[in-house]
């Protein structure tokens, strides 16, 4: 294997994937000199500044690619046109038709591939898809999907996170995350409303994000993200389902499951509240470093890699549809309020049926607003 970008990413991964049996790092690839020549002298890996140099010196089976998002779709193209598995981080692509023709470039050469969305291979969000599968609470009706963490807690840029043009922002990094899971669970969503993309402390990307997704089955998921919250030490990551059937929370820690009397009751659970942590739902792996997740998807990825099964957990094909559900937030922020509350708005009937009271005071409002805002519509 081969590993491509070496931030705090693409060191871990480094770290890992060199503990797991059968695999032998070829090559790695930084434009960071001084970086690379501390690996060089404590590892005794191959060290390249570029990609062509790693690919004009040796062929690697896969590649893991860890650089700033905007460098995915380049170098991914590049593996897999060289014939290299790929391993990329999320976000996958920051255009979906780039994720798309890399899709079909990986279909046509008979490529395994898979995209870093480690929590999937979390033992409590595994619950609750295999719980939604088995049909433990029936019908989901709708949802709530949160992540929260102390990222951006003050003015600050000069990093590639701080740059909207490379794929930064809480939408891409953070929100990305909930969203892929809830795809994993509903599939793709066929429409996306009231998106609003704050800016609490960045001056070029978004800090936060509020939005509601919809799904062809009547289902819609509440988005609520924000990495300057502080009031969490680190990510939280939080997923909430209501069904006809009962309830599922779950996060890092826990599945919280309730169950009508009528419900599909699987085998360990009962009507009522239920608890599973992540410790009994998790296997263990070769080597535990950020969380065992991290280890499993890319040991999960080196499986499939050896057994030429391009099916499996993260593809690419699923990651696009999470690249298509940000695009679509990202439009949908664009647009602003779907109805501004004035009196050019609620007209007739709508204005009419409203109570007397309501109407005479948002008229009374409208006068206050304009006394104050003169000269704007």
């Amino acid at each position: 294997m081969a590993v491509i970008g070496l931030g705090k990413m693409g060191i871990s991964h480094l770290s890992m994937v060199r503990a797991l049996p059968g695999v032998e790092v070829v090559g790695i690839v930084d434009a960071t000199t001084y970086l690379l020549g501390v690996l060089k002298k404590y590892t005794g890996l191959n060290t390249y500044t570029s990609l062509d140099k790693l690919l004009a010196d040796v062929t690697p089976d896969a590649a893991i690619v860890a650089t700033p998002s905007r460098l995915h779709y380049p170098m991914v193209k590049q593996l897999l046109g060289a014939g290299l598995s790929v391993f990329c981080e999320k976000p996958f692509t920051l255009a979906s038709v780039e994720g798309d023709e890399l899709v079909q470039l990986a279909a046509a050469k008979g490529l395994v591939t898979q995209v870093g969305y480690h929590n999937r291979f979390v033992g409590a969000f595994g619950e609750v898809k295999r719980l939604l599968d088995a049909g433990a609470i029936g019908t989901v009706t709708h949802g709530l999907a949160e992540a929260y963490g102390p990222v951006v807690l003050k003015p600050q840029g000069g990093t590639w996170r701080s740059k909207s043009t490379e794929g930064g922002g809480c939408l891409y990094d953070y929100a990305a995350h909930p969203l892929n899971l809830i795809n994993w669970y509903l599939g793709e969503p066929d429409g996306v409303g009231g998106t609003v993309l704050n800016s609490v402390f960045s001056a070029e990307i978004d800090d936060e994000v509020s939005s509601t997704v919809y799904y062809p089955g009547g289902q819609t998921v509440s988005v609520s993200v924000n990495w300057s919250d502080e009031s969490v030490r680190k990510m939280t990551t939080r997923i909430t389902l209501w069904g006809t059937g009962g309830r599922i929370f779950a996060d890092r820690q826990e599945v919280q499951v309730y169950l009508r009397e009528d419900s599909v009751i699987p085998e360990g659970y009962q009507a009522g509240w239920n608890v599973r942590y992540t410790t009994e739902l998790t296997e263990p792996v070769n080597f535990y470093l950020r969380g065992e997740e991290y280890t499993a998807q890319l040991a999960h990825f080196i499986e499939r890699v050896e057994r030429n099964e391009t099916g499996g957990v993260n593809t690419f094909e699923s990651a696009v549809v999470t690249d298509r559900l940000i695009e679509r937030m990202i439009e949908d922020s664009k647009r602003g309020p779907r109805v501004l509350i004035s009196d050019d708005v609620i007209k007739e009937p709508v204005k009419q049926s409203l109570p007397a009271k309501v109407r005479t005071a948002v008229a009374s409002g409208i006068k206050r607003v304009r006394a104050l805002l003169p000269g704007q519509k």
